[in-house]
C-alpha cells in the first residue's frame, strides 16, 4: 500500500521576504502572527511578482492586503500593477483607489475614470506646492501669530491637500515648517511649553433617551480573499490523511511523484473543481454556498469547474431537477468547465470493481440491510467476507447481467469491519435495481453507491480540490481508502461547515415533503429558501453570492445564522438597484375638495433619492387629480404627538405632490367604519407638516387606478430552527403568506415585467411575479425596509 511521511506545508511568507518589501520588523512581525493578514499579503505579493521594493512601494502593498475591499477583489492585480510602476505611489492615492473600487465592485473597471479618481499621472511640481503653502499660511496668520508654533500643522496641511491632493505629503510639511520657521523665528522658552488644554463646561443634565450609536464592524470574511487557505496543485503530495485500522495499520495517503506528475501534466496545473449535485430536488441556498466555493475557487485561480450530476440512484433522478440545476448554476453566474454524469464512467467504475474483486478487496455479500446494520454494530464480518476471489467473480458478472434478484447480493469493498469508525465497515458498492437510469438508459441493472464512486469520479476527473461539508468528514478515510487500494491519483480533501439559516428548512427530504404534500406552492415557493424560490420572491444571485461570502467558507462549528443577515445583503443589494414608485395596499378614498373637477396635474416621481433633476429617466409621471387614495392606517380619528400621519384637522404632505389637511371625515353605517375623508390641499407648499405620505390617485376623472395583487411573506416557520422539532410541520406560520387583491398603483407600474424589482416607497422591495397577466400584474413583497440586522454595521 502506498505509505509516506506527513509534510506540513511551508508558511507562506517568511520575516525575510517581508523585510525585503521594505516593511519594517515590528509591522513584519505582527503580520506573520494574523494568520489572515499573512494569506491575504501573500496573495498580493503573488499577484505583484515581486520578491522585494522600495519602502512606500511595500506600504502600499501592505496597505492593499490588510484594506481591499472585498467586493473588488477582479480589480486587486490591476491596482497592484498601478502601485508597482509607480502610478500610484502615495497613501491618498491608494485611498481614493480603494474609494473607488469599493463603489465600482465586481463591474468592470473604467480604467480613465479610476485613472482620474486616484490621481495617476498627474504631478504637482515642488513650486506649485510652495506657492500653496504661501496661500495657505497667509490665510492663516492671524491664528499663526497668535499660536506660533503651538498651530496645528497638521490642519495646515489638510488646506493645502485640499487643493493639491496629489501632492507630496512630506514636502508639503517641510515647506510649511520651512515657512513657519521665516515667519515667527527662532523657538521662544513659551513655544516649548505644553499649552495647558482648556476643561470643556459641562452642561446642565438634561434626561434624554439614549440612543445606539452604530459602531463599526471588525473586520470580516468578506475583507478577506476567502481562497487563499487553499494549496495549489502541485503541493498534493504530502500525506494529507491517515487511515488507522482495527488491527494498528496505518495507510498514510499521498500521491506519489509520479501519479501526481501525470495528472498535473494531464490539468496543465490548473485547479480543477467539480459542483456534484445529485437531481434529486430543486437547489437551495446551501448549495448557493457550495457553488461559491467549488466555481468560486476555480475562477479565482483561474481554473475549472465542472457541473457534475451524481446520478447514481435511477429511482430518485427527474429530468426536471437536471434541467433546473444547469439554469440555475448559470443565473447564479456560475459557467461550468463541462457537464458531466457520474453514469458517463459507469464503464470505468465497473471495470474497477473487477479489479478490487481480482485484489481480494471486495466480495459479493448476500446479507439483507437488516443484516448489514447489525454485524457493522457487533463489528462482525460477513460470512461471505472471505468467499474464493473467482466466486466473487462470478457473481458480481452474474449481478451485471440480470441473473440474480434485486436485494439478493451486493458488492461489499473489504475494508475494516472492527473500525471505529463506521464508514470504514465495508461499505457497499454495488447494488442491484432493475430500473433504467435516465441518462444511461436500460444498459445497466447494477447501480454504484455514492460511496463507491465518488471518490473515484473525482479521480478520474483529476479533480484538484474535492470540497464538500463537514458532515462528510468521517467519510474521508474511506475516500481515500478506495483510491489507495487501486493506486489512483488522490484529490486534496477539505470540508467546510454546512449553512444553517433561521427559521427555515434545508433538508431536501423535508423540502419534498413540503412541495408534495403541498404546505407551499411548489419549489419555487417564495417562502422557502431554494434558489428558485428566492429568485420568485425577487433576490438576486448577486445578493447571495454576497451574503456567501460575508459568512465565510471556513470549518468553524454548524451555528444558526439569522436569517435577517441575508435580508440585510438583499436589502443592501435593492436599495442600489430597485427603482422607488408607489403602491398603496388598502385605500382610503380621500376627495380634495378645493381642486376643480376634472383637474389632472402630472407630478414628478423620484426613481432615484439621488435624481438629477436634468435626467428625465430617473423620474415617473405621477397624476393629482380630485380623487387621491392613501393607505388605511395612515389616517386616524384620534390625534397625538408621537403620529405623523392624517388626522382630522391636521395636515400631512403627500409625496412629491402637495400638503393636504383633512377638512371633513365620512362614516358609513358604524362609528368605525370610514369610507371617505375630504381634505383640502396647499398648492402653494406654504405649510410644512411633518408626516410624509405615499399615495395613488384617479388618473383621469372616474377612472380607478391601476389594480396590482400584492403578496406578503413572513417566515415560513415560527421557531429559529424548526429542524430541531419532532413536530416541525406544527411549527409552520399560518401568517407566512398574505394576499392582497385589490392595490392601487401609479400608471407607470402597467409596463412592469417579471424580474423588474421595485422600491414601493414605505412599504419594502417587491418584485414582479410568474403569476402576473396582461390583465393583471403581481408582486411579491422580497423584504422589508426595515433593517434590524444592519444596525451595528456591515457584516
Amino acid at each position: 500500500m502506498v505509505d509516506g511521511e506527513k509534510a506540513s506545508a511551508p508558511p507562506l511568507l517568511r520575516l525575510e521576504t517581508l523585510l525585503a518589501l521594505g516593511l519594517d520588523q515590528r509591522t513584519a512581525e505582527n503580520a506573520l502572527v494574523n494568520s489572515k493578514v499573512t494569506a491575504n499579503l501573500a496573495a498580493v505579493v503573488a499577484e505583484a511578482g515581486i520578491t522585494g521594493c522600495d519602502k512606500s512601494v511595500g506600504n502600499l502593498l501592505y496597505a492593499v492586503a490588510t484594506k481591499y475591499p472585498n467586493n473588488a477583489l477582479v480589480h486587486r492585480p490591476a491596482l497592484i500593477s498601478y502601485i508597482v510602476s509607480t502610478k500610484i505611489k502615495n497613501p491618498a492615492q491608494l485611498d481614493a483607489a480603494l474609494s473607488f473600487l469599493t463603489n465600482t465592485g465586481p463591474e468592470s473597471l473604467d480604467i480613465g475614470k479610476f485613472e482620474e479618481a486616484c490621481g495617476v499621472g498627474v504631478v504637482v511640481s515642488i513650486e506649485e506646492i510652495q506657492s500653496t503653502v504661501s496661500e495657505v499660511l497667509k490665510e492663516n496668520l492671524e491664528a499663526i501669530l497668535e499660536q506660533r508654533y503651538h498651530i496645528n500643522v497638521g490642519g495646515l496641511c489638510g488646506q493645502v491637500r485640499k487643493r493639491h491632493p496629489w501632492g507630496d505629503a512630506k514636502a508639503t510639511k517641510e515647506e510649511i515648517e520651512k515657512k513657519l520657521a521665516e515667519i515667527l523665528g527662532p523657538k521662544t522658552e513659551a513655544d516649548n511649553v505644553k499649552p495647558v488644554k482648556k476643561k470643556k463646561e459641562k452642561p446642565a443634565k438634561v434626561e434624554e433617551k439614549k440612543v445606539a450609536v452604530a459602531t463599526a464592524a471588525p473586520p470580516s470574511e468578506e475583507e478577506l480573499n476567502p481562497y487563499t487557505i487553499f494549496p495549489q496543485p502541485a503541493e498534493n503530495n504530502k500525506v494529507h490523511t491517515e487511515i488507522f485500522f482495527s488491527d494498528g495499520n496505518i495507510w498514510r495517503a499521498h500521491n506519489t511523484k509520479e501519479i501526481l506528475e501525470k495528472h498535473l501534466k494531464a490539468t496543465g496545473g490548473k485547479v480543477m473543481t467539480r459542483f456534484p449535485p445529485e437531481p434529486n430536488g430543486y437547489l437551495h441556498i446551501g448549495h448557493a454556498k457550495a457553488m461559491f466555493i467549488d466555481f468560486g475557487l476555480a475562477k479565482e485561480r483561474n481554473g475549472h469547474c465542472y457541473l457534475r450530476f451524481d446520478d447514481t440512484n435511477p429511482e430518485a433522478e427527474k429530468k426536471e431537477y437536471i434541467d433546473h440545476i444547469q439554469e440555475i448554476v448559470k443565473w447564479m453566474g456560475w459557467e461550468p468547465y463541462k457537464v458531466t454524469y457520474t453514469s458517463d464512467y459507469f464503464q470505468a467504475l465497473y471495470e474497477h470493481a473487477v479489479e478490487l474483486i481480482r485484489k481480494g478487496l471486495a466480495y459479493v455479500d448476500h446479507q439483507t440491510a437488516e443484516q448489514i446494520k447489525e454485524y457493522r454494530e457487533k463489528k462482525m464480518d460477513s460470512p461471505w467476507r472471505d468467499r474464493p476471489i473467482e466466486e466473487s467473480l462470478q457473481l458480481f458478472e452474474d449481478m451485471r447481467r440480470g441473473l440474480i434478484a434485486e436485494g439478493a447480493a451486493t458488492l461489499r469493498m473489504k475494508q475494516d469491519m472492527q473500525n471505529d469508525n463506521k464508514n470504514m465497515s465495508d461499505l457497499i458498492a454495488y447494488r442491484i435495481k432493475f430500473t433504467p437510469h435516465p441518462h444511461a438508459g436500460d444498459k445497466w441493472c447494477i447501480y454504484p453507491s455514492y460511496d463507491y464512486a465518488h471518490c473515484m469520479v473525482d479521480s478520474l476527473e483529476n479533480i484538484t480540490h474535492s470540497l464538500c461539508t463537514l458532515e462528510f468528514d468521517i467519510r474521508r478515510p474511506s475516500y481515500y481508502w478506495l483510491l489507495v487500494a487501486l493506486g489512483l491519483y488522490q484529490p486534496h480533501v477539505w470540508e467546510y461547515s454546512r449553512l444553517n439559516i433561521s427559521h427555515t428548512m434545508m433538508s431536501k427530504r423535508k423540502l419534498n415533503r413540503l412541495v408534495t404534500e403541498k404546505w407551499v406552492d411548489g419549489w419555487d415557493d417564495p417562502r422557502l429558501l431554494t434558489l428558485a424560490g428566492l429568485r420568485r420572491r425577487g433576490v438576486s444571485a448577486t445578493a447571495i453570492n454576497s451574503f456567501i461570502r460575508g459568512i465565510g467558507i471556513t470549518r468553524s462549528d454548524n451555528s444558526l445564522i439569522r436569517v435577517d443577515r441575508l435580508e440585510y445583503h438583499i436589502r443592501e443589494e435593492l436599495n442600489k438597484t430597485a427603482s422607488r414608485t408607489m403602491v398603496v395596499l388598502h385605500p382610503l378614498k380621500v376627495v380634495i375638495t378645493n381642486l376643480e373637477d376634472g383637474k389632472v396635474i402630472d407630478l414628478d416621481g423620484k426613481k432615484w433619492p439621488d435624481a438629477p433633476a436634468d435626467e428625465a429617466s430617473s423620474y415617473y409621471k405621477v397624476p393629482f387629480s380630485k380623487i387621491v387614495y392613501i393607505e388605511k392606517t395612515d389616517f386616524r380619528v384620534k390625534d397625538s404627538k408621537d403620529y405623523y400621519g392624517l388626522a382630522p384637522g391636521k395636515s400631512a404632505l403627500l409625496r412629491y405632490a402637495f400638503p393636504i389637511k383633512c377638512t371633513e371625515v365620512i362614516y358609513g353605517d358604524n362609528p368605525d367604519d370610514i369610507v371617505e375623508i375630504r381634505a383640502e390641499y396647499d398648492p402653494s407648499k406654504t405649510s410644512k407638516p411633518k408626516g410624509v405620505l405615499h399615495w395613488v390617485a384617479q388618473p383621469a376623472p372616474g377612472v380607478e387606478p391601476l389594480k396590482v395583487e400584492i403578496r406578503l411573506f413572513e417566515k415560513l416557520f415560527l421557531s429559529e430552527n424548526p429542524a430541531e422539532l419532532e413536530d416541525w410541520l406544527g411549527d409552520l406560520n399560518p401568517h407566512s403568506k398574505e394576499v392582497v387583491k385589490d392595490a392601487y398603483a401609479v400608471p407607470s407600474l402597467a409596463t412592469a415585467v417579471v424580474g423588474d424589482n421595485f422600491q414601493f416607497e414605505r412599504l419594502g422591495y417587491f418584485a414582479v411575479d410568474t403569476d402576473s397577466t396582461p390583465e393583471k400584474l403581481v408582486f411579491n413583497r422580497t423584504v422589508t425596509l426595515r433593517d434590524s440586522y444592519g444596525k451595528a454595521g456591515p457584516k
